[in-house]
């Protein structure tokens, strides 16, 4: 199952910044390996035998769409559809008691929207109220990327490139917190923008 995880988030990645060549091959890789891994899916993944034929079915329909979404050039919709089969997998993948950085690192997502949507509030009105939403947002966030910290072995603790994003999120989230209570919201907006690149970065490598 990672190879094709890596597939799909590489290509939702692809198809994020607009490259639509690259959101391409990936996709089709993909497709390749999703068809490869149906046969096997008792043993990839363990859950009830008679799900895995409809699941599968799904999967391949949106891998579909998403082919013929990048296609046309709607990297919006492909991106859509390849972010419901990932989270389906990631779904699944909990019910059947499995977990890993992988899936820490996806489940990151949430909280860094709901910073975003903070930050954007706080930004058109600096209110202490608003400050505190974001405060709170990014102390949730910061927790989400501790968890994760930890949920890391040793080799992948242990890399220089995760330690630079890992641990500057981390910091980072803490310093948007702080330029809130004091009420810079140039610096809060800056901050944002770096966290949603360690967010982006992280997921691109290790989701």
């Amino acid at each position: 199952m990672a190879p094709i995880m890596a597939n799909l988030r590489t290509a939702a990645s692809y198809a994020r910044t607009g490259n639509v060549a690259l959101a391409q091959l990936e996709t089709d890789e993909a497709v390749v390996r999703w068809k490869q891994l149906a046969p096997n899916a008792s043993v990839a993944l363990p859950a009830e035998r008679a799900e895995w034929p409809g699941f599968f079915d799904w999967g391949q329909e949106r891998l579909t769409a998403a082919t013929v979404a990048l296609e046309r050039g709607d990297t919006f919709a492909a991106g859509r559809e390849l972010l419901a089969l990932r989270q389906a997998v990631h779904a699944r993948r909990r019910h059947a008691g499995l977990y890993d950085l992988g899936d820490c690192i996806f489940e990151i997502a949430p909280a860094m929207e709901a910073l975003r949507v903070a930050t954007i509030r706080y930004g058109e009105q600096p209110a202490p109220a608003n400050a505190e939403e974001t405060v709170s947002a990014a102390g949730a966030f910061r927790d989400r990327l501790v968890r994760c910290n930890e949920w890391a072995n040793g080799e992948i603790a242990a890399q220089g490139e995760f330690r630079r994003v890992i641990d500057g999120a981390i910091a980072s989230s803490s310093e948007i917190a702080h330029a809130a209570m004091a009420g810079d919201g140039p610096l809060v907006h800056r901050y944002l923008i770096e966290l949603q690149s360690f967010a982006q970065l992280l997921d691109f490598r290790y989701g």
